[in-house]
């Protein structure tokens, strides 16, 4: 069944044509917009979602990972200029950690990427996670959407990179980088598999002064061992690279590599399959996060969930037994 969607108002148009121009102010608050979890704007975040989709999708979408201390922030700031310098407009959007009790964020990248912020071709939007699972913000998805509305051609998300599932940012960039560093340890038993076997680019970065022949081992010993795991995209071999976000070594190569990677995997059909499977993704995230919204909402449930939470915790109920319970409150008898 066919349901017409509310006509925006006067100044959600406004708002839209702003972002669509390239207003800086304007792209800010529309991110805010879509990122605010208040109930009387979510009609509004809809509908400029709406009118913002059909100029969305054009931007190479590049996520950026690995474990703190890796630079991951100083990489982004010299590949942003190094991009920026060729004309190209970036959009950054970087993944702070949450307070667990405050929900917010550190929100510092604007901080350590002095040089890229103030860079007219760019765009830093530090986020929260929100205590969402795989160091990506649960509104990534829309801020990438309004950011390539506004014309930014390459998008870069940098997540928490503190061992949680990167799974969620896979499903989210075409091309996923993940960034080591040499001297702490066995680079090969350092990493877990897992992020190895989703990453399209292994790079170690600070490959700079008296660490450049370190890096070129490690590289090598990834070389050695990518051979042994199975890419992340078929047909496209996993690299690896090494970096400096100090001097800008290897940031060129790294660029190259992301071009023949996107070559490739349009030529091959793989570029769209994988756009297609990442928005049917994004329709059941939305979906998982509207039922658990309207659950906790329910009358219901607010008023049940104070005893059963308590039998749960004091080991009197399981908790499976507990959630079900619970949904029998909101489901049709």
């Amino acid at each position: 069944m066919e349901e017409t969607a509310p006509k925006p108002s006067a100044d959600l148009v406004i708002q839209a044509q702003g972002v669509l121009a390239g207003d800086r102010a304007a792209l800010a608050r529309a991110i805010t917009l879509v990122e605010s979890a208040a109930p009387q704007h979510h009609e509004a975040a809809q509908s400029l979602l709406t009118l913002l989709l059909p100029h969305a999708g054009n931007a190479i979408r590049i996520g950026v990972t690995g474990p703190p201390g890796a630079g991951k922030s100083a990489f982004i700031e010299t590949f942003g200029c190094y991009l920026t310098d060729r004309g190209h407009k970036v959009a950054v959007l970087a993944i702070d950690p949450s307070s667990a009790l405050t929900r917010g964020s550190i929100l510092g990248d604007k901080t350590r990427m002095e040089r890229l912020s103030r860079d007219k071709n760019a765009f830093i939007r530090p986020s929260p996670t929100g205590g969402v699972l795989g160091g990506v913000a649960g509104k990534t998805r829309e801020a990438i959407l309004v950011c390539e509305a506004a014309g930014y051609d390459v998008i870069l998300v940098e997540t928490v990179g503190t061992g949680q599932s990167e799974v969620t940012l896979r499903s989210m960039v075409d091309f996923l980088l993940l960034l080591l560093i040499t001297g702490a340890g066995d680079e090969l038993q350092g990493i877990k598999k897992g992020v190895i076997e989703i990453a399209d680019a292994v790079v170690i970065n600070k490959a700079d002064g008296d660490n450049i022949a370190a890096a070129k081992d490690a590289r090598a010993q990834f070389e050695r061992a990518l051979r042994y795991v199975a890419p992340a995209t078929v047909g496209w071999g996993t690299r690896a690279l090494t970096a400096s976000g100090l001097t800008g070594a290897g940031i060129a190569e790294i660029w190259t590599t992301v071009g023949e990677f996107i070559e490739s995997t349009k030529q091959s059909g793989r570029f769209e399959q994988r756009r297609a499977q990442q928005r049917r993704e994004w329709l059941h995230s939305a979906l998982e996060g509207k039922l658990r919204a309207y659950l906790y909402k329910h009358e219901a449930v607010q008023a049940a969930l104070p005893e059963i939470e308590a039998a749960v915790t004091a080991g009197e109920l399981p908790a499976a037994q507990a959630a079900e319970t619970l949904l029998r409150l909101i489901l049709p008898r």
